[in-house]
């Protein structure tokens, strides 16, 4: 059985071709990254990504998906594709196509990892069970749940990237006010994303009245706003960039931790998405896990929850595959 297997997000869209029989579940046949903001559809990217073999059949395709799934659908949040299951099927005449979201993708792609892709930030409670949480920054902000049943985990979408944002300092609450004037709607995405850390560096660079520094506009330039503000403060080569990346890392933590309380995931949350492997070093600083244990009377039960990061980019695209192994036993249930 041939299987497809998609992971579409706002900057990239990765394919991956696998054979997939009793013997090897997912024996990689071929993979491709491609921007995303290059095509005009999945279509587009799928013609290409399928120019590049011969092989049979697809017999199942599944896509991880930057957006809301309804029946089969998506608008997709952060490009201009509206992308189809159906459309999908009907052009590439494939035997069995399905979208789901692109964090509920990361939550099926877990269980295919190794110890080595997961870095721990806090073991939690020994032999911690219960439901688990994932939360990814990257273009804009994800999360989704694992709901365990007390035999096996469960994936389950959501959009609360898209909740409402909530200024906890004098600090914040100036910056919402300046988001909330530029987008109305201030959401934790506007914050916790590569756009969001942009934001909050442009906000205390214009409360300190100072122009970026001929460098590191240099660096913009040439590897874009967001890496360099991380770099630089990783570094520890510009005090601003170091303030901006460590608001980012409390606004990240908090996030984390509402999300990892609303579903009462005492079963581990993980950190996804590319951002969080490339801050890594100020991740183990006592910035996020106190930011994320500062739940009031909810600290304890915050103490019990593992907190690891997901060192391996190609998670979401496991997900992908592992989720079209298992369409029709997903289907009856």
């Amino acid at each position: 059985m041939q299987i497809l297997a998609g992971d579409i997000g706002g900057t990239n869209t990765r394919l991956a071709l696998y054979q997939s029989s009793s013997e090897s579940p997912l024996n990689l046949l071929l993979q491709e990254t491609y921007p995303s903001r290059s095509y005009d559809s999945i279509e587009a990217v799928l013609h290409r990504f399928l120019a590049h073999t011969s092989t049979g059949e697809v017999d199942r395709a599944c896509f991880g998906i930057a957006g809301p799934v309804i029946d089969q659908v998506c608008e997709t949040t952060n490009l201009p594709w509206r992308v189809s299951a159906n459309r999908i099927n009907d052009r590439f005449k494939f035997k069995q196509t399905r979208l789901i979201n692109d964090l509920e993708a990361n939550a099926w792609g877990i269980e295919t990892l190794e110890e080595q892709d997961f870095f721990t930030l806090s073991h939690g409670a020994d032999k911690a069970t219960g439901n688990r949480s994932i939360i990814a920054a990257g273009t804009g902000l994800g999360e989704a749940g694992l709901y365990w049943s007390g035999e096996r985990y469960h994936p389950f979408p959501s959009e609360g990237g898209h909740s409402d944002f909530s200024p906890a300092t004098p600090l914040e609450f100036g910056l919402f006010q300046v988001l909330q004037k530029r987008y109305g709607h201030v959401s934790w995405e506007r914050l916790v994303s590569g756009p969001g850390l942009e934001s909050i560096y442009d906000y205390l660079l214009d409360q300190q009245d100072m122009p970026t520094p001929s460098w590191l506009y240099e660096q913009m330039e040439k590897i874009g706003k967001a890496p360099a503000i991380s770099d630089a403060a990783l570094d520890s080569t510009d005090p601003l960039c170091r303030k901006s990346l460590e608001l980012f890392t409390r606004l990240y933590a908090r996030e984390a931790g509402n999300h990892a309380l609303k579903i009462m995931a005492t079963g581990g949350v993980y950190l996804g998405g590319g951002i969080a492997p490339q801050i890594l070093p100020i991740l183990q600083e006592n910035i996020f896990m106190e930011a994320f244990l500062d739940k009031g009377p909810m600290r304890k039960i915050m103490q019990s929850m593992p907190v690891k990061v997901i060192l391996n980019d190609k998670t979401a695209l496991y997900g992908a595959a592992n989720y079209a192994t298992r369409i029709e036993a997903i289907a009856k249930r």
